[in-house]
This record gives C-alpha cells, structure tokens and sequence, in this order.
C-alpha cells in the first residue's frame, strides 16, 4: 500500500505541482485547501506525513500545527513546513515542524525531503 501524504495548500499550482510530483513517485496525496477541513481529513485518513502551507485561509498552518502535536495520535506525525517567507522558520520549529521549505523550492528538493521524511515513518 504506498505511502499516504495529506497536503494542505491553497495556491493551486503549487498544491497541483506538488501533487503530480509526490503521485507519480508512487505515493497517495490528499489535497485540502483549509484547515478545518485538513483537521477532519486527518481524522477519517490519517497520512503518513503532513506537507503544511503556512498562510492558509481561516486557520494558519502553525494553528494547525499546534492542533497536531496537542493530540496524541498526531503527536508524532511528520509535517514539512511550506512558506514564502523564510523569517518563519524559527516559529514552525518551536510549533514541532520536522522540517521547514521555503518557497520557491526545486522538485529535486521537495522530492528528497518527502522520501527522507517517509523512510524514518
């Protein structure tokens, strides 16, 4: 069964980008735009790893982050941090991100990262 990764990104291309990417390595991607809907989808489909969007509409990625790490089941899971702004790699950290990307990022980079991230699951 491949690995499943729940991808919570609301600008399109990237999330279709990234999509593409991680289906054709052979993993199963769940894309959610928001929050609250990221939080009911772990719930019903937990994922092997989470790639997270910092700025999501409604509820911001470190909100999210924060609300993984409170529940013991998603105490652990893997999360990749994503944003555009570099200056908010300090707070993903102390939110329990395992890893932070800023974008724009190469498919190389994300590719690697992702399987890194798997391997140690």
């Amino acid at each position: 069964m491949p690995k499943h990764v729940l991808l919570i990104e609301d600008e399109v291309n990237i999330a279709e980008a990234i999509r593409f990417l991680l289906t054709r390595d052979g993993l199963r991607v769940t894309h959610v735009t928001e929050g609250i809907a990221a939080l009911a989808t772990m719930r019903q489909d937990p994922p092997d790893l989470v790639i997270l969007d910092h700025m999501l509409p409604g509820m911001s990625g470190l909100e999210i982050l924060t609300a993984l790490r409170a529940e013991p089941s998603t105490g652990d899971l893997p999360v990749m941090m994503l944003t555009a702004r570099g200056r908010d790699r300090e707070m993903a950290e102390r939110a329990g991100a395992d890893r932070f990307m800023t974008k724009p990022f190469s498919n190389a980079e994300i590719l690697a990262e992702v399987r890194a991230m798997l391997d140690r699951t």
